[in-house]
């Protein structure tokens, strides 16, 4: 199976889906648990969540599960949050601290996995932010993800819905921050945060450099907000979906009007 998915639009908004994928190859499953099988950390449901919400957003989409490798941490291995709980670039343990393996990779083939799936999902992303680029002169990476609304392995208390992330602003400019954050906050019903617990994973931090015309952003969800049930089997609620499907296609569209002007 490819590693990436790509469906290419003519617009300057890409929207990055690097969690939405449960392919795990047959050797690295045989390694799970019985935890680790059930794929629990999967941002279940999120690509359906957007689909069709921004006409001509290019689509980078990864196909292999987080416990495979995970496509939004530092290739190094580098934590993004130190000195808190977190999962690394491959995750021992689930969201609840639970190991997921029965036997654990080693660096080798850690190293190898990296090579197999994480390289090849950021190679193509990269090429799909360059290709914006020069069309635009901008290019606007929205990384889309999603997570139960608690999890006390991670973070204290229940998270607020809309979790932004810009890296403490340094990733993206403050007109498309502002523009987040006041969709969120004029979501009637919904609570938001701006660089809490979730500040952007590696793609935010690793490719927002906005005086290079290229600005990202990360949008971490909470499930409750689009799932019938934060647990298994994590069906997608339309009702839920359809009212959260409103405020999300304001907000692309509000950064679509932003880059077309940004990049003139």
């Amino acid at each position: 199976m490819t590693p990436v998915e790509i469906e290419r639009g003519d617009g300057p908004v890409i929207l990055a889906f690097p969690h939405v994928g449960t392919f795990v190859p047959g050797e690295v499953k045989a390694s799970l648990n019985q935890t680790g099988r059930a794929l629990a950390d999967t941002d279940w449901h999120v690509d359906r969540l957007y689909a069709g919400l921004l006409a001509g957003a290019t689509i980078v989409r990864a196909t292999f599960h987080r416990y495979v490798v995970d496509a939004n941490r530092d290739p190094s291995g580098v934590s993004l949050y130190p000195g808190q709980n977190t999962t690394g670039l491959v995750p021992l343990t689930d969201f609840e601290g639970r190991p997921i393996w029965g036997e654990e990779p080693d660096e080798t083939e850690i190293e190898r996995r990296r090579l197999a799936f994480h390289a090849p999902y950021h190679a193509a992303l990269a090429a799909e932010i360059d290709r914006v680029k020069a069309r635009h002169g901008v290019a606007v990476l929205y990384d889309c993800h999603s997570i139960r609304s608690r999890l006390p392995f991670l973070f204290h208390g229940a998270l607020p819905d809309f979790n932004i992330g810009t890296h403490d602003g340094r990733s993206c400019a403050p007109e498309i921050q502002a523009l987040a954050t006041d969709a969120c906050a004029l979501a009637y019903g919904y609570t938001s945060v701006v660089n809490g617990r979730f500040k952007g994973g590696w793609t935010t931090r690793h490719y927002g450099q906005p005086p290079d015309g290229v600005h990202a952003i990360q949008m971490e969800l909470t499930q409750r907000t689009h799932l019938a049930t934060e647990a298994s089997p994590f069906a997608y609620d339309e009702g839920k979906a359809a009212v959260l499907r409103l405020h999300l296609g304001a907000l692309l569209a509000g950064i679509e009007r932003w880059a077309l002007e940004a990049g003139r």
